[in-house]
């Protein structure tokens, strides 16, 4: 029973980005904590900027859980995971077998509770502003490297800026412009 927690605290062992050096490390705890706080930004900018009705727990829960596969696959780079689609149908299927696993080492009572965060219906709002949200952490990540003089994030940077542009999203745009240029700024920048 207690298995799945502990393999939970596996998270913050588990490094990002392996395949280019890193000024800063970063594990995958500290990822979904990030991902979560930017999902939640932007479920609370499509209901209050632009009067949707997103369910923002559930979209927090989902951020909060949605690299736990990781935990015991490990982090697969994206470049890798997206290579071909071979590789990434085979990836898939490998995430959703350690998320059926750590499941599965849940209380009865329990997993349909976990179920729902772990492997979640990835046609809903929610689960779609999380994926944003996991793409705009990266994009700050490469932000956070290239301003302490990384090179390596500079493609990675433009790149993935790109490809949130044109995602044609109100809050994602909306995260850009008001959010994104503070951390840019150094630390006395920020009052």
């Amino acid at each position: 029973m207690y298995k799945f927690f502990a393999f939970l605290n596996r998270m913050k062992y588990i490094k990002r980005w392996s395949l280019m050096r890193s000024v800063r490390e970063e594990n995958i705890m500290e990822h979904s904590q990030q991902v979560a706080v930017i999902a939640h930004a932007l479920a609370l900018i499509n209901n209050k900027i632009y009067g949707k009705s997103v369910d923002i727990s559930k979209v927090v829960m989902l951020a909060q859980y949605h690299e736990v596969s990781e935990v015991i696959t490990g982090d697969l780079p994206t470049p890798i995971k997206y290579f071909n689609p071979e590789i990434k149908s085979a990836y898939k299927d490998l995430e959703k077998h350690a998320s059926e696993r750590l499941i599965n080492m849940l209380p009865t009572e329990l997993k349909d509770e976990y179920n729902q965060y772990i492997l979640p219906e990835t046609d809903s709002e929610e689960y779609k502003i999380v994926k944003c949200a996991d793409r705009l952490s990266a994009y700050l990540k490469c932000v956070e490297e290239v301003k302490a003089g990384n090179s390596e994030f500079k493609k990675a940077k433009t790149s993935i800026g790109n490809e949130l542009k044109n995602l044609k999203r109100q809050d994602v745009d909306y995260y850009l412009r008001e959010f994104a240029p503070a951390f840019e700024l150094a630390l006395d920048e920020l009052d």
